[in-house]
């Protein structure tokens, strides 16, 4: 513990290096992040407020929305407002925060993913039970269970960054702090730890992406047995969930699912999983959904009319 309070600070070298660049990417990345909030504050809101909140596919949406506001607010205000700073510290209190933190909400996401994978399989495979099986009671239950094996995931993650001493370099090549550049600045052979991460979190993502990709190619299996129309709705919800999978794993998978090193493409695949995925989910769930455009279009023209009524009613 007296090595690690060495440093009090480590010094993060972001993404890119030229000053010109740098003030591009903060104005863009800052719109990215407006849109990611207000896209999935909009989603939240429009399941709250409608009867779709009660059915388990939205459920689950609604709060893969929250999920995600939560994860990329983790890392991205710091990273917007880094890139207008010459010099870019975290304390090493926020930092082991940071750690944890990324993989919370992120384990969070990828178990919430296979939750609505699970919930279209009985939707598509097993309809005449989807009722008794995808209950209120069940439903509470799985979320949990995601938030549950979030907490179980990140808590090893960071007691392996907290036991790690740190005497020496205090630069971090990314722009946020994670596992892996951590272990290349650490005093210490850290070897074994590398292999404990890659068996923590590789196999998470590994073991979640082939139990949603078998669950989706024996979906899209059994849609042969269903109508053209049953097959357009089905394949409409799923083509939505799988778009978003290949965007969150597969740059999650290139990552984690390897030896225990680091690569300047990192952090270019790191935006994908931290901000472009959260960015993308409310679009990619909303513009091929028509329950879900109308209820927000439902939610949101009646709170305008609502507003305008009681405007009118102050005036006159």
């Amino acid at each position: 513990m007296e090595k690690q309070r060495n440093i009090s600070e480590f010094i993060l070298l972001g993404l890119l290096y030229d000053q010109n660049m740098q003030i591009f990417c903060c104005v863009l990345f800052l719109f990215c992040y407006v849109a990611l909030l207000a896209g999935n504050l909009l989603i939240l809101v429009s399941i709250r407020c409608s009867p779709l909140f009660h059915q388990p596919m939205y459920y689950f949406l609604s709060h893969l929305s929250s999920v995600d506001i939560c994860y990329t607010s983790t890392v991205t205000p710091k990273f917007i407002g880094d890139l207008l700073r010459r010099t870019k510290t975290i304390s090493y209190g926020n930092c082991m925060l940071q750690v944890f933190a990324v993989h919370f909400f992120g384990s969070i996401e990828v178990f919430i993913l296979t939750v609505m994978a699970f919930e279209r399989y009985i939707a598509i495979c097993e309809p005449l039970h989807y009722v008794i099986i995808m209950d209120r009671t069940r439903c509470h239950l799985l979320v949990l269970a995601a938030w549950a094996g979030g907490a179980l995931h990140s808590f090893p993650q960071l007691l392996m960054a907290i036991q790690l001493p740190f005497c020496g370099p205090n630069e971090i090549n990314h722009y946020f702090c994670n596992i892996f550049p951590l272990l290349k600045v650490a005093c210490t052979d850290t070897y074994i730890t590398g292999i404990l991460v890659v068996a923590n979190s590789g196999t998470v993502a590994l073991v979640t992406f082939v139990v949603l990709f078998v669950s989706y190619v024996i979906i899209l299996f059994s849609l042969r047995h269903h109508s053209a129309e049953g097959r357009r709705k089905a394949l409409s919800t799923c083509g939505s969930h799988i778009t978003v999978v290949s965007l969150f794993f597969g740059p999650s998978i290139f990552v984690y699912l390897r030896p225990p090193t680091t690569f300047p493409e990192d952090k270019i695949f790191a935006l994908f999983y931290t901000i472009f995925a959260p960015m993308f989910n409310p679009l990619i769930y909303t513009l091929r959904n028509t329950e879900m455009k109308s209820a927000m279009s439902k939610v949101w023209c009646q709170t305008l009319f609502s507003n305008n009524k009681n405007n009118e009613e102050t005036y006159n």
